[in-house]
């Protein structure tokens, strides 16, 4: 999954992006890396964000989803939000999966609007909200809250209509979560399995990366490439990463190696 960011203030690279042509021209770019998904956002929930209206959303995302889908007819757009109103208008413009950060507990009723059109539903962890999710966060037993936060989130979307099918879950790396908590979810994201949906990982040039390697956002690709490849070799289905290229080439290596037999 690539990220197509088309905001000004994403961690990352928020600003490179932020016109409808040049965030088009990006997505380009990462299908000929090689991205089997992309994923548009029109709001940072980089720590410490501030919400942004559903209507500057909206204007934001929905003109790259249109051009997106008129260029490529089949290609899976997924829109980053936590908002019914963005949903609702991000898939009547072509995308066919909602990526929510908060799993429903912003505004549930985007489960209604993913029930309605079909669309495949992304469910992040994330306590609190992306303003206040890294003031001092805490887990008694990790994997057990994390299940069973995410559990209630999945039945909430079954109850509101969304297929069991259409349903992927995301531990949520860096969305309030301790140094440690960010590891065990590359590592030991197997625990969600008994949940019985596809895992996706979000590890791509986060805090937790600069912490371990003493770079800022934009030197954490090697970080990035092993934390992607760790958790692959670990059984994650999806990894949502700003270098496609670059992780889709180590994944294959790795891959390879790790499925040689004698």
């Amino acid at each position: 999954m690539g990220i197509v960011n088309a905001t000004p203030d994403s961690f990352y690279d928020g600003g490179r992006h932020h016109d409808t042509g040049a965030a088009v021209a990006h997505a380009a770019t990462l299908l000929e890396e090689g991205a089997d998904i992309l994923d548009i956002g029109g709001e940072s929930t980089r720590p410490g964000a501030t919400e942004v209206p559903a209507r500057d959303e909206i204007a934001r995302t929905v003109p790259v989803i249109r051009a997106l889908r008129a260029q490529f007819p089949a290609l899976p757009l997924s829109i980053d939000t936590r908002k019914s109103a963005v949903a609702r208008a991000a898939l009547d413009a072509g995308a066919n999966i909602v990526n929510d950060v908060s799993a429903l507990q912003f505004d549930p009723a985007l489960a209604d609007a993913a029930a309605a059109s079909g669309a495949g539903l992304i469910l992040n962890h994330m306590r609190g909200e992306p303003g206040n999710m890294q003031n001092s966060p805490r887990f008694d037993d990790l994997w057990s809250e994390i299940r069973d936060e995410l559990g209630a989130a999945v039945r909430t979307a079954e109850e509101r209509g969304v297929a069991p099918e259409a349903i992927c879950l995301d531990p949520g790396i860096g969305f309030g979560k301790r140094f440690r908590d960010n590891l065990l979810l590359i590592r030991d994201h197997y625990e969600l399995r008994s949940l019985g949906f596809p895992i996706l990982l979000g590890p791509s040039r986060k805090r937790f990366l600069g912490r371990i390697l003493d770079t800022e956002a934009d030197d954490r690709l090697e970080g990035t490439i092993a934390a992607c490849v760790a958790g692959v070799l670990n059984g994650a289905d999806i990894v949502r990463v700003h270098d496609v290229k670059a992780v889709r080439r180590a994944i294959r290596v790795a891959e390879a190696i790790h499925q040689a037999k004698e």
